[in-house]
């Protein structure tokens, strides 16, 4: 069970053999991509930054509270940083549970968690425009 940033590619065969096991019946899993647009934008890339300490403590405790709330035997969650080209897995959630509900709600959970709570931050390169920082809030003043 662990929470994961990574600088290096996702491999989703090597997570998925991680949390294999022989009390398990389901198995379930989450790949994000990057994608080549966003908004009506055309994208060819982006970069995912992270303050790795707060990160991977946060998402460990996502992974806690999946194993709490649902009925899993295992989980396990890397999200990528860096700089990644059209096509890349940005972020991987595996979950394995004696049921398949239980491995699909608790892989739900976790992504979703992970994109609310977890600090990353991603910055889309344009094909028509600069860069910009996406779903970023901003400090504005009162």
């Amino acid at each position: 069970m662990r929470f994961q940033i990574s600088e290096e590619p996702v491999q989703p065969d090597l997570l998925k053999g991680e949390i294999l096991n022989d009390v398990s019946g389901a198995f379930a899993s989450f790949e994000g991509w990057v994608r080549n647009h966003n908004d009506g934008k055309p994208v060819n890339g982006l970069e995912y930054s992270a303050y790795v300490p707060l990160a991977e403590k946060e998402g460990q405790r996502i992974i806690n509270e999946a194993f709490n709330h649902f009925d899993i035997e295992s989980a396990v969650c890397v999200h990528r940083v860096g700089e990644l080209r059209i096509g890349d897995i940005a972020v991987f959630v595996g979950a394995t549970a004696a049921h398949r509900s239980s491995a699909f709600e608790a892989c739900r959970y976790i992504i979703d968690e992970t994109k609310a709570r977890v600090p990353i931050w991603k910055r889309e390169r344009y094909l028509d425009g600069p860069a910009e920082w996406v779903n970023c809030p901003t400090n504005t003043p009162r």
